[in-house]
């Protein structure tokens, strides 16, 4: 089997995560946070909408890690975002961490908003 390393251009992968942080560009986030391509930093948790409108036109989907378990974001947070052409996919944290990666390295317009673990 032929491996090839994964690069990941301009863009900032998440490096790694554990109970109430990220680490992502060197930098670590405590807390809910939102990783995009071009930026990361705090994010103000499921009643935050605003900041994750701000992504529409720059996102196609925005990967949502609720936390240690998936749960489902509120219903008017994933219809609003719908409206304006952000998908939503919930999962847990570190799964949103692991796909946000692989999405990334494929050059995909993805955004991951994340709850901390514990």
């Amino acid at each position: 089997m032929r491996l090839t390393e994964i690069t990941y251009a301009e863009a900032m992968p998440i490096e790694s995560y554990g109970p109430g942080f990220f680490r992502v560009g060197g930098h670590l986030l405590r807390g809910a946070s939102l990783i995009t391509p071009w930026d990361a930093g705090g994010w103000g948790g499921v009643d935050d909408l605003d900041t994750l409108l701000s992504l529409a036109g720059r996102i196609d989907v925005l990967l949502m890690g609720m936390g240690k378990e998936i749960s489902w974001p509120p219903a008017s947070l994933r219809q609003r975002l719908d409206e304006v052409g952000i998908g939503v996919e919930p999962m847990s944290s570190p799964a949103a961490c692991r796909t946000y990666n692989v999405l990334l390295s494929e050059g995909r317009r993805i955004s991951a908003a994340l709850l901390p673990l514990g």
